[in-house]
Formats: structure tokens, C-alpha cells, sequence
């Protein structure tokens, strides 16, 4: 469910469009201190107009992705400095909207924690989190992330962290991989309490195909690059998951704990009723 938001329109071709600008409490917040005398015209149109995006030189920070899609930018560490981090994370903190951050160092964290004071690194999953008590509960149901191996934790936890921050509540079973295939049939309850499941595997990724075949209920595949040679750094797992005769299982990218979080939280939003 989106965030009541106002909206900005002009003509057209002869017909009213209308543009969305920010959520209600954002608009609410600028207005109150415009009012109060803390802030003169020109930082009232400069608030404004940084609603939409704000340039960095080296990024620009997308501030009305969260209007768009209910949920604000996701900043990707891999490949960014350290300063480049923190600043963007100040950026979108400073904004008032959560900050998720993944793929992160403890480099990139320490860089990060000097800008926004109630950072939290995640380091089994990699991930920065910050401005987590605005994070509004809007899943249906349980997301339950299920792992093969406890190789497989670190992109499981990755998944964890994204749903979570997106509002979710959020279960774990780890180790249950087909070498050992009772100790899933053996959770079988919990499987089909579940709302969405996450399947988290390398090597031949056939734990996916099994859960899929036990629940009536989305569940994503995630492959891992876990394994000997043959597994060729998780395509193997790729292969067989996009194989599954399972029906009703999607499969996202090698490793990509964040999209399948993502499209889980997605999944198990709970309909917004302006809507219906």
C-alpha cells in the first residue's frame, strides 16, 4: 500500500496531468517549517524540487522512487567508494526515507556510520541498514527464507534483510538441502504456513523443484554460486531451477538474495484498498 501523496498537475493538450511529488508527511513536515519562518522562499522551492532527485556529481539520488514504487532507491556498494557510500546513505537518510545498502564492506559501513549515527551493518548478509523505525508493516503474511546448506546463509541473509526492511515479517529454515531430504519434508507445516518462500541453494539447486512441489504458495529460487567445478560458479543451479518441473517457481539471478527479498516483500504486500 503507497503512502498517501500529493500531487503536483498542469495542462496538457487540453487535458490536467498530474505528476506525484511526495508523501503527505514529507509535503506536511516543509510546509510546517516554512510557516514557522525557518526556511525563506527560496529554501521552500529548493525543498521542493529536491523531492524529485538530488546530484552528487558522482550519483544521482533518486528521492521519488519511494512516491513510485513504495519503497525508496537501494544503494548496490559493490564498486563504489567508500565515500561515495556515505554520501549517497546521507543523501537518502537525510531525506527521511529507509536506507538498505547492499553488497557493503566494513570499509563502506565505517564511512557510512560517520554520516548517519543509527547505521547498522549486517556482516553475514553484507548489508547497511539505517532509519529502520520508519519501516511500516505492510506484508500479509510470512516470508520464509529456506536454505540448501549453511553455505548458503550469506545470500539468505541478504534476502532476509531486504524483505524485512520493506516491511515484512520474516522466517528462517536453513539447512535443509536434499542430501538430506527429510529434514524438509520433515517442515512441511511450516512450509505451507508460510505466505511466500525463498529457496536458497548451489550446487544442482534441486531444493527448489522439492518445496515447490509441497506448497501452493509463490516461492523464488535463488542459485549460489556454491560448488565444485561443475557448477560452474551457480549456473548449474541456475539451469536446473529454470528447469523445475515445479510449477509456480520463479528464479532470479545467481546470488541475488536482494531481488528475490524484494520480489517476495512485492508478492506479499497487502493490497492497498483505495485500489479495489
Amino acid at each position: 500500500m503507497l503512502e498517501s501523496q500529493t500531487a503536483i498537475s498542469c495542462i496538457y493538450e487540453g487535458k490536467r496531468v498530474y505528476f506525484c511529488v511526495m508523501p503527505d508527511r514529507k509535503l506536511q513536515l516543509i510546509l510546517t517549517r516554512y510557516k514557522q519562518g525557518k526556511l525563506t522562499d527560496d529554501d521552500l522551492l529548493r525543498r521542493l524540487s529536491a523531492q524529485m532527485f538530488e546530484s552528487l556529481g558522482f550519483a544521482t539520488v533518486d528521492h521519488h522512487r519511494e512516491v513510485r514504487q513504495g519503497f525508496p532507491e537501494v544503494i548496490l556498494c559493490e564498486g563504489k567508494t567508500a565515500t561515495q557510500v556515505a554520501e549517497i546513505s546521507r543523501s537518502i537518510v537525510h531525506h527521511g526515507s529507509v536506507l538498505l545498502g547492499t553488497r557493503a564492506s566494513t570499509a563502506q559501513f565505517a564511512a557510512v556510520r560517520r554520516r548517519v549515527r543509527d547505521a547498522r551493518y549486517n556482516p553475514v548478509a553484507r548489508t547497511i541498514t539505517a532509519n529502520t523505525h520508519l519501516v511500516r508493516m505492510r506484508g500479509r503474511g510470512t516470508i520464509l527464507v529456506v536454505t540448501a546448506g549453511t553455505s548458503d546463509i550469506p545470500v539468505a541473509e541478504e534476502a532476509v534483510e531486504t524483505a524485512a526492511v520493506m516491511g515484512n515479517s520474516v522466517d528462517r529454515l536453513f539447512d535443509v538441502g536434499v542430501a538430506g531430504i527429510h529434514r524438509i519434508l520433515m517442515q512441511s507445516d511450516k512450509l505451507r504456513q508460510a505466505s511466500v518462500i525463498i529457496v536458497v541453494a548451489g550446487m544442482e539447486g534441486a531444493l527448489a523443484s522439492v518445496v515447490g512441489g509441497l506448497v501452493d504458495i509463490p516461492v523464488i529460487a535463488v542459485p549460489t554460486s556454491i560448488g565444485y567445478g561443475a557448477s560452474f560458479h551457480g549456473v548449474s543451479a541456475l539451469l536446473g531451477m529454470l528447469n523445475s518441473c515445479a510449477s509456480g517457481v520463479t528464479v532470479v539471478n545467481i546470488d541475488n538474495g536482494f531481488g528475490a527479498g524484494y520480489a517476495a516483500a512485492l508478492m506479499n504486500r497487502t493490497p492497498n484498498p483505495k485500489n479495489h
